[in-house]
């Protein structure tokens, strides 16, 4: 049973930054397409940054140039360091994995593990 666990959300003030992490001791993430998604009240689940088993990352243009998406294999974890954070930026935020790479790697239809979520509330 794979097993993700966000942490570092909260509050913070339009402009400020956040680092979110995701932790798993149960896989290794270089064998896993990994990705953040975010969901706010009453939208759909949205991609928002993803790395490859190549090490390849991409971005949704809504968070590309602010948010950067890292990988520490070392202690096999993730982070998401988000810089410049929006009101729009609120949601609770997801850590994702599928052992496969698809090529629309934004649709969380293509991911099948998923951690509990940390929510983020940016304030204007």
């Amino acid at each position: 049973q794979v097993q993700l666990a966000e942490s570092g959300g909260g509050s913070v003030q339009a402009g400020g930054s956040l680092r979110l992490s995701c932790a798993s001791s149960t896989f290794t993430y270089r064998r896993y397409c990994m990705a953040w998604f975010r969901q706010a009240p009453g939208k759909e689940r949205e991609g928002i940054a993803n790395i490859d088993n190549d090490g390849t990352t991409n971005y949704a243009d809504s968070v590309a140039g602010r948010f950067t998406f890292s990988q520490d294999n070392a202690k096999n974890t993730l982070a998401l360091q988000m810089n410049n954070l929006k009101p729009e930026d609120t949601a609770m935020y997801y850590c994702a994995a599928s052992a496969w790479c698809a090529s629309s790697w934004w649709n969380y239809r293509n991911y099948n593990y998923w951690g509990q979520g940390t929510q983020v509330t940016v304030s204007s």
